[in-house]
């Protein structure tokens, strides 16, 4: 079985491939490594291959490895890309570069009362259920906007992105062209979205970071 330094060598060949047939510039697309349940051991030699972006799902389990990884590499760029719980904001602002997943008013007042208190300013993205799934964190399509919106005007964030992780068992194009098409409306730069599965599709609607974790690693 390929090394997992193998394998991220594969997929960084594979979004330079997809860049170049979507006619985009070399290098507009971040790889976020999803590094969630593996071990500060499997995740080094990632590191020590050039990697520097990185994203996990649970702050606890961030907490138990970065910390020392990041003192060891301190160009580390660690994105949250799970669920935030509210009492866990502290926490997320000091140890995350980017947080993905603000998806309601009480996690941004949270975030912005605990950006303010320690002078840390994490990138913020608003992760968007486009596939409208009960069971599934994000923002509905209709609110996003005007979330947006909000998090700026009335908690003070500087939204700089849209997250979404479509339905597994549908056709990502559309989910991906939706999120496009929102922001622009929101008026945001940044567009994470693309997984293992679907990442070649996400960078051909415009992409500028995917998230790719089984690809790497293997499955968990």
């Amino acid at each position: 079985m390929a090394s997992a330094v193998e394998q991220f060598f594969t997929v960084k060949a594979k979004i330079a491939t997809a860049e170049r047939e979507a006619g985009r510039k070399a290098g507009a697309v971040t790889l976020v490594v999803v590094s969630k349940t593996f071990s500060a051991a499997d995740i080094r030699p990632v590191i020590e291959a050039g990697q520097r972006v990185f994203g996990e799902n649970r702050v606890q389990e961030a907490q138990a490895k970065w910390p020392v990884l990041k003192e060891d590499f301190p160009d580390i760029e660690l994105h949250l890309i799970g669920p935030l719980q509210s009492n866990k904001a502290k926490e997320a602002v000091a140890l995350f570069d980017v947080i993905e997943t603000v998806d309601r008013e009480k996690i941004a007042a949270e975030l912005a009362k605990e950006i303010a208190r320690q002078g840390r300013s994490p990138k913020v993205y608003v992760q968007v259920n486009t596939g409208s799934e009960p069971q599934k964190a994000g923002i509905e399509p209709r609110e996003a906007v005007a979330f947006v919106a909000r998090c700026r005007s009335v908690h003070g964030l500087a939204i700089e992105g849209l997250m979404c992780i479509p339905p597994a068992d549908e056709n990502p194009g559309p989910h991906f062209a939706l999120l496009e098409k929102l922001s622009t409306k929101a008026g945001v730069e940044k567009l994470s979205m693309g997984m293992s599965g679907d990442y070649e599709t996400a960078i051909a609607f415009g992409a500028t970071s995917v998230r790719v974790g089984s690809a790497i690693f293997g499955s968990r």
